[in-house]
Formats: structure tokens, sequence, C-alpha cells
């Protein structure tokens, strides 16, 4: 998922802090790192190189883009850095704001209080790095908040792809080692009190070894 970042343009203050009125009852959240040459997939960049890196991850934004045209909901994107007027979210169809807060935990609160506060029913997060994700997967997850509290897609590097949640729970996004195998333990450990739900497992891609399964990465295994 995104970064924080503070070099933002007089255009993406505006935008980040204009309010939006809600057209549904569902908000899609997309976090998003911009697409910078040696500013994401680091892990990835280790293996094949800073270019490929950025290759593929705007491989992995596109999917994500497409898939998320498909999902009922009011799609917002956020921004690691800074907010991209033109770029490959139409602006039509995804409104556009920045990530806030000093580690993904704090921007994913903020992002969920934010659009709770809005007066959405449902909010769902999804990360920008699954090619395995469609728009199926999301569309249960909604589904799925009408009987549970909280809703997990569990990933198989022991965090998760998705969180999504009719209220805000605090805890979730506290004292956690973000980016490590423990983030689904612990966030489950929070919710043993709520009523949860778990989507089918999927993997996204960090590593070299998470994208050897894709023929469409082959392109890029061109190692350092």
């Amino acid at each position: 998922m995104g970064i924080l970042s503070s070099k933002d343009t007089a255009y993406a203050n505006e935008m980040a802090t204009d309010f939006h009125f809600p057209s549904s009852k569902q908000a899609l959240i997309i976090f998003t790192r911009n697409p910078e040459l040696g500013k994401c997939k680091t892990r990835l960049a280790a293996t094949i190189g800073d270019a490929n890196a950025l290759e593929v991850y705007k491989l992995l934004l596109n999917h994500t883009a497409t898939i998320s045209k498909e999902i009922k909901a009011d799609r917002y994107v956020f921004y690691s850095e800074n907010i991209q007027k033109e770029d490959l979210w139409n602006a039509s169809l995804f409104r556009k704001k920045l990530q806030h807060g000093n580690d993904l935990g704090a921007r994913m609160h903020n992002a969920f209080s934010e659009l709770l506060n809005m007066g959405y029913e449902k909010v769902i997060i999804i990360g920008s790095d699954l090619l395995d994700l469609n728009a199926d997967h999301v569309n249960e997850a909604f589904d799925q908040l009408d009987g549970h509290d909280v809703v997990i897609g569990p990933a198989l590097d022991g965090g998760y792809y998705l969180l999504g949640m009719k209220s805000l729970h605090p805890n979730v996004f506290r004292n956690k080692a973000w980016g490590t195998d423990t983030v689904l333990k612990d966030t489950l450990q929070d919710l043993q009190s709520s009523k949860f739900h778990l989507l089918k497992e999927l993997n996204d891609i960090d590593t070299f070894e998470d994208m050897q399964q894709y023929p469409q990465l082959k392109k890029f295994h061109n190692t350092l």
C-alpha cells in the first residue's frame, strides 16, 4: 500500500481537502504509491532493477484501475506523494485524495475515518499490487458486510489485501509491524470481539518470487 508525503501542489491541496457528496452507500478506497523511479516496489527492484520494478508497478496499477471501474461504489484514490490531475485514474470515475499519517496504520485510519464520517455505510480499502484481485472479490466483501462487522482479504505473505468495515475499529490500525508476516494474525486478534469474514487468500506482488507465476510479467524477469 501507499506512503505518506508532503510535496503537494496548490492543485493537490485543493483536491485533497475537497468534500465529495456521497452518491452511493458504499465507498472503495485504493491506496497507491506515486509511480516514480526508485520509489516503488523496492524489494522487487533489488532483484529486477528500478526500471523494471516501476514497469511492473504501472501494470499492477492499470489492473487495479480496470477492476475498480466494475465495482458499484464511490471510488477514492489516495495518493502517497501528490495528487495527479492527469493520470490513469480518470477523475470522472475516481475521486482523488492524499494520504495523511505517520505510518500505514495511521494513513488507513484517517482514510476510513474521513469516508465513514461523510456518511458511507460500507467502506473497503484495497492495495494496488495484486494481479489476482478481481471485482468479484470486492463485491463479495461489500455483500459480506451486510452480516459482518469487518471483512478481510488475507494475503499469502501474512498481511491482507483488502479491509472493509461499517464503523471504525481503531485498534486494527495500531501497534502493527506493517510489511511483515504478523499483520494479519495481529489484526484478527484485535477483532476477537467482532464478527468478521475472511475472503479467499490471494498473492500480492512484492518480491521476485511473488511475480514468477504470472506469464504477463515474464518480460520483466531480467535480473540485475
